[in-house]
């Protein structure tokens, strides 16, 4: 293994460090009770409470209870700002803070950030005002975009940085995630808030709900009876920073990303292709410059449907061979349920922890072995592990899949 040998061939890369991270989630708000969760293998699923489930086939999901937007955001901003937004820019302060920046927020950060839906609860929202005659206030229309997060997050903070918004659906934080990397490595920005945001949406709940793709009462991947995802909400925030700018300020590290892979399946709307997961991660160990033996750990998309957790599966075995069965790889929706755009970005914070402290989240739920998923899942109990590199993987809608390297910092 070789790091740091180039983006371009023969030029030598600027090293990306992750010194600041923000959680709002179903099993913990702020990354010690996230961490702690996940380490305890706590479930964050519940019966929803943001609409009525009472028409659906199911009524559970990882819905976040205890978010208090108003300890963030100033009570005369929260009517402007969707519950979306509201949980990125809450997020976001939490990793700013945690970097030791909150007393620097005019340097010139950038902000790369993913959803699935934006927020559809607004969407929804103006159905049923128009639906009841009511009238819509102009601060409404203003929540819809789905680019609204990312430019809410720099308008409250005053950021006047590169803004983007990305909506590769549930691998949209892994992309955000790669982007900011990108703009770090080639000199663009020395610091990039980072990640993506979801909440709970009645739009998606009933689409997933008529896929017959959500689980009834808990989320189960790699299980043989396994019978579907489980949607959730949350946001997770990264702050990414040239190695050069960390040290300079004596900031706290997390981890290293060294490299990341993208592909897009072109087969199938729902349905990930083993072709095009196993294109990705390749993808993403050959810009880090390591091999299959570097591997130390691999957190799965692992959303629990059957072909999902069937293909992801497959795709490791073609990629890993017959070391496959040596690489732990557990799925943290097990616990959080898949919040969708948020996903990665909140598995990436998973990852930077986990080879910080060599400690694994398990994969819970976990109870009958599947054949075709034949993979140590780490079932049911964290286990101590040295883990020097973790592959991220996220796999959405439309074939989109993003793999994301991350290491463990060595100085």
């Amino acid at each position: 293994m070789k790091i740091g040998t180039g983006l371009k061939r023969g030029l030598l890369k600027r090293r990306v460090v992750i010194t600041g991270v923000g959680v709002i989630s179903s099993i913990g708000i702020g990354w010690r009770d996230f961490w702690k969760g996940l380490l305890e293998g706590k479930s964050g699923i519940s019966r929803v409470e943001a609409f009525d489930t009472s028409n659906h086939f199911t009524h559970n999901g990882g819905e976040v209870k205890n978010f208090r937007p108003e300890e963030f955001i100033p009570q005369k901003k929260l009517s402007t700002l969707n519950r979306t937004s509201q949980m990125a820019i809450a997020a976001s302060l939490m990793a700013l803070n945690d970097a030791g920046l909150m007393n620097d927020i005019s340097k010139n950060i950038a902000v790369s950030f993913g959803t699935t839906l934006g927020d559809a609860q607004t969407i929804e929202l103006i159905d049923e005002l128009i639906l009841s005659g009511k009238p819509i206030l102009k601060n409404i229309y203003y929540q819809i975009p789905t680019h609204a997060s990312p430019s809410n997050i720099s308008k409250n903070l005053n950021l006047k940085g590169p803004n983007f918004m990305f909506s590769t659906a549930c691998a949209a934080g892994n992309y955000a995630i790669a982007y900011g990397y990108d703009m770090i490595v080639l000199n663009r920005a020395d610091i990039v808030i980072a990640g993506a945001s979801d909440a709970m949406s009645r739009i998606e709940f009933t689409g997933f709900n008529q896929f017959k793709a959500v689980a009834p009462e808990r989320c189960q991947p790699f299980d043989k009876n396994r019978k579907g995802m489980m949607l959730a909400e949350g946001c997770g925030v990264l702050i990414l920073e040239s190695l050069e700018s960390a040290l300079k300020r004596n900031a706290p590290i997390y981890a290293e990303i060294i490299g990341y892979g993208l592909s897009c399946d072109a087969h199938h709307m729902t349905t990930p292709t083993v072709e095009g997961i196993a294109a990705c991660m390749r993808k993403a160990m050959r810009e880090a410059n390591i091999t299959i033996n570097d591997v130390d750990y691999i957190c799965a998309h692992g959303t629990g449907t059957l072909m999902n957790d069937k293909n992801e599966c497959a795709a490791i075995k073609e990629v890993f061979g017959p070391r496959y069965r040596e690489i732990p790889v557990s799925s943290i929706k097990s616990m959080l349920g898949h919040t969708m755009g948020a996903a990665s970005a909140l598995e990436a914070i998973a990852c930077a922890l986990t080879v910080k402290n060599d400690i694994i989240p398990p994969t819970i739920n976990y109870e009958t072995p599947d054949p075709e998923c034949d993979i140590d899942c780490v079932p049911n109990r964290a286990r101590q592990h040295k883990v020097k590199i973790a592959l991220n993987n996220s796999y959405a809608f439309g074939g989109n899949n993003a793999c994301l390297v991350i290491k463990k910092y060595i100085n």
